[in-house]
């Protein structure tokens, strides 16, 4: 298994301490704040850890309320708040310094027949296996970007994502507010279900509030752009797997008021719509 990925597993591993109290940890890859996928994934985690394996987690809805640091632990509070017979409640804080930067609430939902339909995939998307790899990435389209970029994509990292379109890397012109990624895990995951939504909770913070400055011809790469996940809601749908190939499409419908929204709809590779996302983020342009 890849470094990296065996990181993420590690990292999604949570310490349990007491009856719905676990600690996380977070990978000292250099970064100045824990990465906000990082701690939807934790959180889900430790939901999970106090339900029943019959009642898998059908949607969540979170706050992020202050920067988390990557060299503290972060304890994760769960509060049974419901046990109902079709659907469990879980209400989860993540706690450091003794204050609270990640408030969540989820639910979960014994599995049941019902009505079935889904939005259909977007048309003419270009398959992953016709997009350029982190290989070619870097050989081709990242061998005139700027520093910072191109060490983003050189990374490794535990999720490999292929754009369908890369222009907003590397322009300043206003584009739609519109992005196709294709994401997975970069190695095979175990066979359990709750760990591949939670392996999906971090990694659909990634792009997504990007998606809300393309009209503006901006970048989170910019140094001038301060840029910060506000809150996270993700709804899961079907069975999927994280370690195969997801099409995440992405739109922002409005932006004001130094605050960015954007939207997502996470389709597998045959067509079927397994999860959708939403966020606000705050996406201040800085003076000085």
């Amino acid at each position: 298994m890849r470094p990296s990925v065996a990181e993420l597993l590690a990292t999604l591993d949570l310490e349990p301490l007491e009856r719905n109290l676990f600690r996380g940890r977070s990978p000292q890859v250099g970064w100045q704040r824990v990465f906000g996928g990082q701690v939807i994934g934790q959180a889900l985690v430790a939901a999970s850890r106090t339900v029943d394996e019959e009642r898998p987690a059908h949607s969540m809805h979170g706050y992020f309320m202050r920067p988390g640091d990557p060299n503290v632990p972060i304890i994760y509070r769960v509060d049974r708040a419901r046990d109902g017979r079709s659907f469990a409640t879980r209400r989860v804080i993540g706690i450091q310094h003794g204050e609270e930067i990640f408030s969540m609430i989820a639910s979960h939902q014994t599995r049941e027949p019902g009505l079935d339909y889904a939005a259909p995939m977007p048309p003419d998307v270009p398959r992953p296996d016709e997009l350029a790899d982190l290989d070619e990435l870097r050989q081709v389209a990242l061998k005139n970007a700027p520093d910072n970029i191109r060490h983003y994509f050189e990374r490794e990292r535990p999720i490999e994502l292929r754009p369908t379109d890369l222009r907003h890397y590397l322009t300043d012109e206003p584009l739609p507010p519109v992005q196709h990624v294709w994401v997975r895990a970069c190695d095979r995951l175990p066979d359990d279900p709750g760990l591949h939504r939670a392996v999906l909770g971090y990694l659909s913070d990634m792009t997504l509030l990007d998606t809300a400055l393309f009209v503006h011809g901006k970048s989170v790469f910019r140094p001038e752009m301060q840029m910060a996940s506000l809150d996270h809601a993700m709804w899961f749908h079907r069975p999927f797997r994280a370690d195969e190939w997801l099409l995440y499409a992405q739109d922002s419908p409005s932006s004001q008021g130094a605050r960015g929204l954007s939207r997502g709809l996470i389709f597998d590779l045959g067509g079927r719509l397994v999860a959708s996302t939403a966020q606000e983020g705050l996406m201040r342009v800085r003076t000085r």
